[in-house]
């Protein structure tokens, strides 16, 4: 499958710097992971030199005709210290979890703080996203890179270790019977893991696959698609595409173990020849009378367990070089460099009464990627205490326009001045604590009426505010007849007690959030775009009414919604097309009058059926 040009580029941080920054991140978050990896990697290597020397040292013992009770003793101390050492490892691996774990969290922790507080243009960048779930992916579990490989590291200093003190003893026998075991593992090893290694270079095909059998999993148990199930008796095709999915899958995995079947039997032929090169010149050897049989059992227990270690070695590497790669991603996103000032800015504190001017002076934007300016050189004044309604159709840089206003995004030309001032010199969280705002898809979370009103949780929620909010927002009689009033949970997808508002309710809520900030600018960018036309005026006056003197930026694309502003902006082609008060705009006759026109013919119409 091919790959897409984000997987094939070159990772930043090559595998000895990602083992060297996971045992910085160990010695920062638990420095115990360290010692239990050393303590692992000593009794790894102490169980494999007591298994080697067990059998030659007891056949010497009794070529020199040893007592029996001291032949037990030697037994008996082999025995205690394999005992010793494999408890020992027991209890270190029982308790390494920990430690790995509290790295593995650090990290997650880390990397969700990251994306919590990044700048919004990551949050619509597509790439910084692919990377940023391939980054969550590496922390996902126990088996996933971001703890998995302290055993990785911990397994392949055991092998390299041993692998050291096995070629010293062959090399007493001839230098050739340790090159042999080292080619012939090798080889077995590359070749093999190329075999092997087909899975891992289809893997893409294989998340696609599960993907999707396992979206229809997901879909089948949606309580939300319930209904649609037994009315329109979709069952049977969900089960259909549920089989197909799965058949392609387990035609994918049977493909896979044929690959693993070559693999293995070129394993079986290279150890064949390996060990019969091997083993024949040791018993060659023992019959010229070279070896004694303690040293006979050494060397050919040291050759079968060389050939493990080389193979280790190796295998080592191929998986430390696989996590390696998705630890570098890991670090990749948490490295990327900021787009905002964010703590090396200017302090922007909030002025009490202040009336705040924005002004866009010649700006132009075009979103990453794209052909051409959704905006090109607008020059705007919003005066303070103004109230600006932005209207326009569909598509025309309304929503764009806010997120400049708003600091979500800089002009990819000219300014957005704060009274008078560039913002980019400021600390961009500050210079969002002037603002606002209700979007078309806000935030509603999973907690109490209270906390959603606060955004804050517990001791920081002002609740004589939270209830005077609510009155004002013209809500609190609705919040006082639900079982738990204000401590209410708000929606089901956590509390099963939750409770579900209508749209408009959930409207008034929002506006109880936004009078609670109580920041000198308010934004409303078509939140009430599900309401009918009325409903979203009613509400609309209510947001003028309750904001005051504040400076407020209203967007709709209906036009009657916001008559009651001080000035009107229709937005079209990148710019300004007509600015007035709506009583003069409809007087020029121009393009808002003719769309004016078109939208209340058409409620008149809708009026006209309806009767």
């Amino acid at each position: 499958m091919k790959q897409s040009s984000t997987d094939k580029q070159k990772p930043a941080y090559g595998m000895a710097s990602n083992c060297a920054f996971m045992i910085r991140r160990a010695w920062k978050d638990c420095k115990g992971v360290l010692s239990v990896c050393a303590g692992l990697i000593f009794c790894g290597v102490a169980a494999s030199l007591l298994e080697l020397f067990v059998v030659p040292s007891i056949l010497t013992e009794v070529e020199r005709g040893v007592s029996p009770g001291e032949l037990c003793r030697l037994i008996l101390w082999f025995t205690l210290g394999m005992t010793a050492v494999r408890a020992m490892q027991a209890y270190l691996d029982a308790n390494t979890l920990f430690g790995r774990v509290a790295v593995r969290s650090g990290l997650g922790l880390d990397l969700h703080l990251r994306f919590c507080r990044t700048a919004f243009p990551h949050t619509e960048d597509p790439d910084y996203i692919k990377r940023l779930k391939k980054a969550s992916r590496c922390l996902d579990s126990n088996s996933d890179p971001g703890e998995a490989v302290w055993k990785t590291m911990t397994g392949l200093a055991t092998n390299v270790v041993s692998f050291v003190i096995y070629l010293l003893l062959l090399s007493q026998v001839g230098p050739w019977v340790a090159g042999l075991c080292a080619a012939c593992s090798a080889a077995g090893y590359f070749a093999g893991e190329r075999i092997r290694g087909w899975r891992y270079r289809h893997r893409e095909e294989e998340g696609k696959l599960i993907h999707q059998r396992d979206y229809m999993i997901v879909r089948s148990r949606d309580p939300y698609l319930a209904k649609d199930i037994r009315i329109f008796g979709i069952g049977p095709w969900l089960t259909e595409l549920y089989d197909k999915y799965t058949r392609l899958y387990q035609d994918f995995y049977a493909k896979g173990q044929r690959y693993c079947l070559w693999a293995d039997l070129l394993d079986v032929g290279l150890a064949l020849a390996r060990n019969g090169a091997a083993y024949g010149l040791l018993i060659a050897m023992a019959l010229r009378g070279e070896l004694g049989a303690a040293e006979f059992v050494l060397y050919f227990t040291a050759v079968s367990g060389f050939t493990q270690w080389v193979a280790g070695i190796f295998s080592g590497l191929g998986e430390l070089h696989r996590q390696s790669l998705e630890l570098s991603v890991l670090r990749e996103v948490a490295d990327t460099p900021e787009p905002f000032r964010f703590g090396d800015g200017k302090p922007l504190p909030v002025k009490e009464n202040h009336r705040y001017q924005l002004e866009l002076r010649d700006v132009s934007f075009r979103y990453p990627g794209g052909s051409e300016d959704t905006l090109s050189h607008v020059n705007l004044t919003i005066r303070p205490g103004e109230k600006l309604a932005v209207v326009g159709k569909n598509g025309a840089g309304k929503t764009t326009l806010i997120k400049l206003l708003c600091g979500f995004y800089d002009p990819t030309g000219g300014q957005v001045l704060l009274d008078g001032e560039d913002i980019r010199q400021y600390d961009r969280r500050d210079y969002y604590r002037h603002f606002s705002a209700v979007f078309q898809q806000f935030s509603v979370m999973a907690g109490t009426m209270a906390e959603n009103v606060a955004q804050a949780a517990g001791e920081d929620v002002d609740l004589p505010r939270v209830w005077d909010c609510l009155e004002r927002a013209g809500v609190a009689d609705k919040i006082r007849e639900l079982p738990k009033r204000e401590n209410t949970q708000l929606g089901r997808e956590v509390y099963l007690d939750g409770v579900d508002l209508s749209g408009g309710q959930l409207q008034r809520l929002m506006l109880a959030r936004a009078l609670y900030k109580n920041a000198p600018v308010v934004v409303l960018d078509e939140p009430t775009a599900a309401l009918d036309p009325i409903a979203e005026s009613d509400l609309y006056q209510k947001y003028s009414d309750l904001t005051g003197n504040c400076t407020s930026v209203y967007i709709s694309h209906r036009l009657a919604s916001t008559r009651f502003c001080d000035r009107v902006l229709l937005i079209e082609n990148g710019g300004i097309a007509e600015e007035g008060t709506h009583e003069a705009l409809l007087e020029r006759g121009g393009r808002y009058a003719h769309l004016f026109e078109i939208q209340s013919k058409y409620y008149k119409e809708g009026a006209m059926d309806d009767e």
